[in-house]
């Protein structure tokens, strides 16, 4: 086996290349990708924001709270 040279079709591989051509060039799954990150950031950017109001909001209410006892 060593040495030996394994000659491959061209015909056999052209379908595999062009499959793989039109997948890379193929940008129907980008869209998705877009979105999947603006919903990341988008949660992030939630997720932040109610925990410093909810922190805040805490210490407004125990203030209260307290004043009014």
């Amino acid at each position: 086996m060593r040495g030996m040279t394994v000659k491959t079709n061209s015909k056999e591989t052209e379908p595999v290349a062009n499959f793989l051509k039109s997948l890379w060039n193929d940008e129907s799954g980008q869209d998705i990708a877009e979105y999947a990150v603006m919903l990341a950031v988008i949660l992030v950017i939630v997720v932040g924001t109610i925990r410093l109001i909810g922190s805040n909001a805490n210490n407004v209410f125990s203030s209260v709270a307290s004043s009014v006892q």
